[in-house]
């Protein structure tokens, strides 16, 4: 189903969900396009960024931003076209990046819209010269701090994260080893995106894999999965390690706590026998001012061809729903982005 000039269909969210999200929990619903007004501009969405943090804003928990509302309008980034404009600042035609949500039109203040002049591939805006892009190399160069020769372990590393990740710890001069889901993720990871071993986590033998590829410990390990990653990760990182904390997807749609041993005990003993660093990040609030210089060193790496990158690509608003909830099962393979 493509978009029309006269109806702006809108994915909402119907019920918070219990466990996993499912379809039911969605709603496609349709309403006439907004019309903007002085000093604002109407937004034709071409392009919708699908991400993992979307699941905790589907949850009223308390957490560092405000949910969903149920009823309203699935929040997200989108690229978006310009279509009437009755700002000073912009024109009928041009690209920006908005955080417009999962529908076909939106009204913008102007507040918050960067320009997108000159990109030939403006999906990009969304991963790696995006949230994703910018998560990753804050993350790592900011909190990893990583040195030539040392070991930097990650998470999800065919993901729109972890595959730029391990990129920038390449060329850092680092030893990079990935964990992936899945033969043909981890053969990319290595073939592809260059880095120097991958292990898939659904391997019986995650523990010993992982431990025979990083022979000197882990120096850096960039955290967006938690679980069984974690566990296996954890007695073998180093004196003096850096954890950057972006995500836990693997517990994003937890109802009760894990199974199993109380690990607590052994994770804060380990964090100060070992000395280790562990610091959690909200990219935009914590290093929005460093936008520019993320975006022009990242440019620069991608138009070398020092980082490569990959997306999955979906078509249909209508399909967003499913997409998404393929996206928590690990079902993507890169960034994953609805065409709209």
């Amino acid at each position: 189903m493509t978009q029309n000039s006269t109806i702006n269909r809108k994915i909402t969210l119907h019920s918070r969900p219990v466990g996993a999200p499912v379809p039911d929990n969605f709603r496609l619903v349709e309403s006439a396009i907004p019309v903007p007004t002085k000093g604002q501009v109407l937004l034709r969405n071409l392009f919708l960024s699908l991400d993992p943090y979307m699941r905790g804003r589907m949850s009223d928990a308390k957490s560092y931003a405000a949910p969903v509302e149920i009823g309203a309008v699935m929040l997200g980034a989108t690229v978006s076209q310009v279509e009437v404009s009755h700002h000073p600042d912009f024109k009928a035609g041009e690209l920006v990046l908005a955080y417009a949500g999962w529908q076909d039109f939106a009204v913008s203040d102007g507040v918050g819209l960067i320009k997108l002049a000159g990109m030939d591939h403006p999906s990009l805006a969304l991963g790696a010269l995006g949230m994703p892009g910018f998560t990753a190399y804050m993350g790592l160069l900011d909190i990893g701090q990583p040195k030539a020769g040392e070991t930097v372990v990650v998470a999800a590393a065919s993901g729109a994260v972890g595959s730029m990740v391990g990129q920038i710890a390449k060329l850092k001069g680092c030893r990079v080893v990935g964990i992936a889901g899945g033969a043909d993720k981890c053969r990319s990871v290595v073939e592809e995106l260059g880095f120097d071993a991958c292990i898939d986590h659904r391997s019986p033998d995650l523990k010993k894999l992982l431990d025979q590829a990083c022979p000197n410990g882990i120096d850096v390990y960039f955290e967006n999965v938690g679980g069984a990653v974690f566990d296996a990760v954890l007695p073998l990182l180093n004196t003096g390690a850096r954890i950057p904390l972006c995500g836990l997807i693997a517990h994003y749609n937890d109802t009760a706590l894990p199974p199993g041993p109380d690990r607590l005990g052994l994770l804060t003993r380990t964090i100060l026998t070992k000395r280790l660093k562990v610091q959690g990040f909200i990219i935009f609030d914590d290093y929005g001012h460093r936008y520019p210089e993320f975006f022009s060193q990242m440019s620069t790496w991608i138009k070398e061809g020092k980082i490569k990158f990959r997306e999955d690509i979906v078509d249909g608003l209508e399909n967003a729903p499913q997409a998404f909830i393929g996206l928590l099962e690990g079902k993507n393979f890169g960034k994953l982005i609805v065409r709209i």
